[in-house]
């Protein structure tokens, strides 16, 4: 899957974004469909769960999105995975019951 990877402020190393790279891609085993994805990376000034992960991501006819908070971007990207997760399965089955 193609994916844009944006750091807000800062700037990511390679490692940072291979992990979200590898990660995102595990995605395809549920919907093998996406077409293209965006991913921000921010630094937020505010207490212990300072990075933030938003993530968009492309299906035909539609946008799955999700947006976590955690102490690093790799916890937080774990939490926006699961949660895209979720919403592509729930995606998957409308598309599937819209068919029958």
């Amino acid at each position: 899957m193609k994916l844009q990877v944006h750091s807000i402020h800062f700037n990511a190393d390679a490692k940072l974004i291979d992990f979200i790279q590898k990660k995102l891609d595990k995605l395809e085993t549920f919907y093998d469909r996406l077409v293209d994805g965006e991913v921000f990376l921010r630094i937020n000034n505010e207490g212990i769960d300072n990075k933030t992960v938003e993530v968009k991501l492309r299906v035909p006819g539609s946008q799955l999105f999700a947006i976590e908070k955690a102490r690093t971007f790799e916890e937080a990207t774990d939490l926006a995975a699961d949660a895209l997760r979720i919403q592509l399965k729930k995606f998957k089955h409308r598309l599937q019951s819209a068919r029958i």
